[in-house]
């Protein structure tokens, strides 16, 4: 069986594109809408996600928030948290690397290369 990963996203089209590519790979899905739910289905969920992927700008909770919360619990701190986000200034990857995160994504996500992406933070056996 495939990973099981957590898509944390506000925009609907975003949540649907990557869901169906991780999902036509094999990958079991959960998605949030927002940082609070998302954090919400993490700790439901904590012994089954291998990767959590998330937006950064989002309302309610914005990805960096569920990143300090995530960190902050030892039972969810070692769960690879990869940051999906349109910010690509000179400087954003870099900061949002500082911030903690394990990696960084820019959106649009690249349909032919975004489940290779994907794939670098997962290990070869998921813990689900």
């Amino acid at each position: 069986m495939k990973a099981t990963v957590l898509l944390v996203e506000d925009d609907m089209a975003s949540l649907e594109l990557a869901a169906y590519l991780l999902e036509h790979q094999g990958y079991r899905i959960h998605r949030a809408e927002d940082g609070r739910q998302g954090l919400d289905i993490a700790r439901r969920l904590v012994d089954q996600l291998d990767l959590i992927l998330s937006d950064i700008q989002m309302p309610n909770m914005d990805g960096y928030e569920l990143l300090r919360e995530l960190r902050g619990n030892p039972a969810m701190a070692g769960i690879p948290v990869v940051a999906i986000t349109a910010f690509s200034m000179r400087g954003d990857e870099q900061a949002i690397l500082n911030a903690g995160f394990d990696g960084y994504i820019s959106k649009p996500i690249d349909p032919e290369r975004f489940t290779t992406q994907v794939g670098q933070w997962l290990s070869a056996e998921p813990r689900s």
